[in-house]
């Protein structure tokens, strides 16, 4: 009696270590496609900065939910006064920064100044703008008082490039950065990883993975093998090519969600010839949009005719404005006195959506005598010679920042766009609350651009998941730049 009464212990303790096992899992390897040029959200325009970082090392004093919402972080609440100029934030205490030093009202003066100072290399510092001075009342408090009212300020304080950093840190956060969120930083093997940890210190709700290695993926065809082997168990941000793979593979879910990814052709609008009107029209026309998304999303992509998501409730369908009509287009590039064509460069960073887009899109306006040189570029390089030093005629990327139309009404913008009227109905914008007539704007907003053939308008590029079935908490959609691993985890 006594022999099957050990046995039956000793078998119920192994089935109990081994379920314990089984749920215990909390470690995570996720796939990434490019590194990160460094680890600063607010020093940075790469979008894989964000990925890595917002929501799991560095916080705002507000954050974007998984839905586009916009929800408390640092900042527990928030009053604003009659004239929307004065916003006070009430923070939470007992934060600390993963360093151990203490997080208070100070360290909010500190980033919103820095961000916003002459010499700041914020990439957006068009976000604060409209801030005119921010007060410490005390240690938990803080008083921020704008130039004028602004609709979309909490909106824009839950941007990557409004988080909170501390002073002390502050200049070493590109390679060793140091936040308040729920994950620390632990090491960045160059080319290969960066790996996160969770912090114990946490001040808001525990997440459940103690450990999260973003893996650095460039080559889409390795990621499959990557997921079947389980050397990497998701890839938020999925090579659509690579889906017919997978899907229907019982190990994995395949989540196609909406971004805020408009995929566009960018032109030079003060270099010659692309600072006439004509020219950019007849390339617009030149563009053929099912081509496109056929070759570089898999057909996922959804077609736009201006710079705004057809998710976002303000979406004006203006893709009909620029059919793709060769004869159209030709006639064009006559009436602006280049019925031969001209030869023009075209700088094409790493992502596929853009090499294999660019490929097509020579192509197309080879068709209508447009001669394109294609250079592609890495995305520092990218980042310095397009996007800084304004050094290209044309290009394409995805501008995956949230309702971020108002980028065309900046001046030192890389698009190099000048239109008055486009500039005061943003102005209007950011000056009402009222939604009727926000929504009216938006869409007066969106007819300039596609008058005025900006860029080339191509589509919204879609946000393909894949990850192993145990998984659960990642995003459908991607509302920002962002794999938020706070929700993330093994159901078994």
């Amino acid at each position: 009696m006594k022999l099957w009464k050990t046995i039956l212990t000793a078998a119920a303790l192994v089935l109990a270590n081994g379920a314990s096992a089984l749920a215990a899992r909390t470690d995570l390897v996720i796939g990434i496609t490019l590194e990160p040029p460094h680890l600063d959200p607010t020093a940075g325009a790469a979008a894989a900065i964000d990925e890595v970082l917002y929501a799991n090392v560095f916080e705002g004093l507000t954050r974007i939910g998984a839905d586009g919402e916009v929800l408390p972080a640092l900042a527990e609440s928030w009053t604003v006064s009659d004239d929307g100029k004065v916003y006070t934030f009430k923070l939470h205490s007992g934060v600390k920064f993963h360093d151990g030093t203490d997080f208070n009202a100070d360290d909010v003066k500190f980033s919103l100044d820095r961000a916003r100072a002459d010499n700041s290399v914020n990439a957006q510092k068009g976000l604060f703008a409209a801030i005119d001075t921010v007060e410490v009342v005390d240690p938990a408090t803080v008083r921020i008082t704008l130039k004028n009212p602004q609709s979309s300020f909490l909106y824009n304080m839950g941007w990557g490039d409004a988080v909170i950093v501390a002073p002390e840190t502050a200049d070493t956060n590109k390679e060793k950065p140091v936040g308040t969120g729920p994950f620390k930083f632990q090491n960045w093997a160059k080319g290969s990883s960066i790996t996160l940890i969770r912090s114990d210190a946490y001040w808001g709700a525990p997440v459940s993975l103690d450990k999260a290695e973003f893996r650095i993926v460039t080559d889409a065809a390795a990621a499959v093998p990557a997921l079947l082997s389980g050397d990497v168990q998701a890839f938020p941000f999925f090579d659509p090519d690579s889906v017919a793979q997978i899907q229907g593979d019982p190990r994995f879910k395949v989540v196609i969600g909406a971004t805020e990814g408009e995929t566009i052709l960018s032109m030079n609008n003060k270099k010659p010839p692309f600072d006439r009107l004509q020219v950019r029209q007849a390339i617009s026309f030149a563009l053929d949009r099912k081509a496109i998304i056929d070759g570089a999303s898999a057909g996922l992509g959804v077609p736009i005719g201006s710079h705004m998501s057809p998710a976002n409730k303000s979406y004006v369908d203006l893709t009909g404005l620029y059919p793709h009509n060769v004869d159209k287009a030709r006639e064009l590039l006559k009436e602006a006195g280049l019925e031969n064509g001209f030869k023009a460069t075209l700088k094409l960073p790493p992502p596929p959506y853009a090499r294999l887009g660019g490929e097509i899109i020579a192509s197309q306006l080879r068709d209508v005598g447009i001669d394109l040189q294609i250079v592609p570029v890495e995305w520092a390089q990218w980042l310095d010679q397009v996007f800084t030093k304004k050094d290209y005629d044309l290009t394409i990327v995805s501008h995956t920042e949230p309702n971020d139309i108002d980028i065309y009404s900046r001046k030192d913008y890389y698009f190099n766009y000048d239109n008055q009227t486009f500039d005061k109905i943003i102005a209007d914008l950011n000056l009402t609350s009222d939604e009727a007539k926000r929504m009216t704007l938006l869409g007066e907003a969106q007819k300039i651009l596609t008058d005025d053939a900006v860029v080339g308008f191509l589509y919204e590029l879609p946000k393909v998941g894949v990850w192993d079935a145990k998984l659960e908490g990642f995003w459908e959609n991607a509302p920002i730049q962002a794999n938020d691993l706070t929700k993330v985890k093994w159901t078994e």
